[in-house]
């Protein structure tokens, strides 16, 4: 058997109780990145000022991303897209946000952090309490948009894709990258999707400023654009709530969504169920969305219960995993049924065609064999009528494999299964 394209697992910490008890850290795909965000530098516009320059950018067309190759991201320098973003952090963002026209058009430009390990950067800050060194990366937006910036925005991104073998790839769900150019990778499309949805308060309806480096953006409580003559005082737009107290509305959302490996009462099948627009034979872990007031383990329960009928007792946590089409966070979790709460019953919820249980052997089996997405075709060597399970950049692959692996035994049985592997 080849080698899996991905191992979930993380860094190996010291020794300590949490290892000991629960091993090694899951780092599933898309997580795992290799900046750190540095997030309270974000509103120091010195510090961007600085940073500016020295950055590589990662650009995105229509949340396409430039890439070099399959495996990985393109970078351009500052030179490059200088004269698409100007001087965004010449003022602070108090001075900004008075400032605003909404008659101005200026690309999103979203700071993703410091690489501290880059050895070809000198770039170095001192301030806000500490010394921080590192290459800096930005993601810029070099969508097609009328008005002003079309010509520059063409120009930067014709001249992006000169470079051999670059491209904006074209992927629906790209899980092709390497590990730590996919996590950048979710980092920057979840950030610039959340942007280009929220071009106007959800409160009032007015334009929306992007601050702190491209993830908050604000309500401005002035427009230039409405003055008269520029020598008059800044034009006051309505009040507005999210200019008051605390609120969430100008801020990226996250959603939370579980998904779940549930198993039989006994320990011996492990629950999979599949939707009509899938490939013949391809089975998955149940998932769902997890609603407001309720927690991640009554979500696994609810959520199980109306696509399948199975009803879930015991619920635990096995990692997450960020998922940026759009803003999804995956929490894993490894669920067991009810010994009177086996059947499969698919009348609640029309979501699922089939679900079944499958012995953990056979499930074991299909997880050693070669495994392609769900929009890619069967891997080579498939046989027709074997079981399809997703691939291990997928979270519900993890869970499979945790499963198969003896997560939910002893200790002492863990031991034997793995002897036996």
């Amino acid at each position: 058997m080849e080698a899996p394209p991905y191992s979930s697992e993380g860094a190996e910490y010291p020794d300590s109780m949490l290892s000991r008890k629960f091993g090694r850290e899951v780092v599933n795909y898309f997580s795992g990145s290799p900046l750190n965000r540095v997030s309270f530098l974000r509103s120091n516009t010195s510090f961007l000022r600085a940073a500016l320059p020295a950055s590589r950018f990662l650009l995105l067309r229509g949340l396409d991303p430039l890439a070099s190759s399959k495996t990985n991201l393109g970078w351009v320098k500052y030179d490059s897209v200088s004269s698409l973003i100007g001087k965004p952090y010449d003022l602070d963002e108090e001075k900004t946000i008075e400032a605003f026209d909404s008659r101005v058009s200026a690309p999103t430009l979203i700071f993703l952090g410091l690489d501290e390990k880059a050895t070809d950067s000198t770039f170095e800050y001192s301030g806000a309490g500490g010394n921080y060194k590192g290459q800096p990366f930005f993601a810029l937006d070099v969508s097609p948009k009328e008005g002003e910036l079309k010509e520059k925005l063409e120009k930067v991104a014709e001249e992006a894709v000169k470079e051999p073998g670059y491209e904006f790839r074209k992927v629906r769900i790209d899980l092709s990258l390497v590990p730590g150019d996919a996590a950048i990778l979710a980092h920057a499309r979840s950030l610039m999707d959340w942007n280009s949805r929220n071009q106007f308060c959800a409160a009032c309806g007015g334009r929306t400023i992007s601050v702190h480096a491209g993830t908050k953006r604000t309500c401005p409580p002035f427009d230039k654009a409405f003055q008269k003559s520029p020598n008059d005082a800044s034009f006051e737009r309505p009040p507005c709530v999210s200019r008051k107290g605390v609120h969430n509305i100008a801020f990226p959302r996250t959603d939370p969504t579980v998904i779940m490996a549930i198993l039989n009462a006994a320990g011996t099948h492990l629950l999979l169920g599949r939707q009509r627009r899938w490939p013949p034979n391809f089975y998955s872990t149940l998932a769902g969305f997890c609603e407001p007031a309720e927690s991640l383990e009554e979500a696994v329960r609810r959520e199980t219960w109306e696509e399948s009928g199975v009803r879930v007792g015991r619920v635990v946590i096995h990692s997450t995993q960020p998922w940026p089409y759009p803003n999804n966070l995956m929490i894993g979790a490894v669920g067991e049924a009810l010994p009177d709460g086996e059947k499969i019953e698919l009348n609640h919820d029309p979501e699922l065609q089939d679900a079944q249980w499958f012995p953990i052997e056979k499930v074991k089996a299909a997880l050693e064999a070669p495994q392609n997405g769900l929009h890619d075709a069967p891997p080579e060597g498939y046989k027709e009528g074997d079981l399809r399970l997703p691939p291990a950049t997928a979270i519900a692959h993890q869970l499979m494999l945790a499963v198969a692996n003896g997560f939910h035994l002893p200790s002492s049985e863990v031991a034997a299964t793995a002897a036996k592997i």
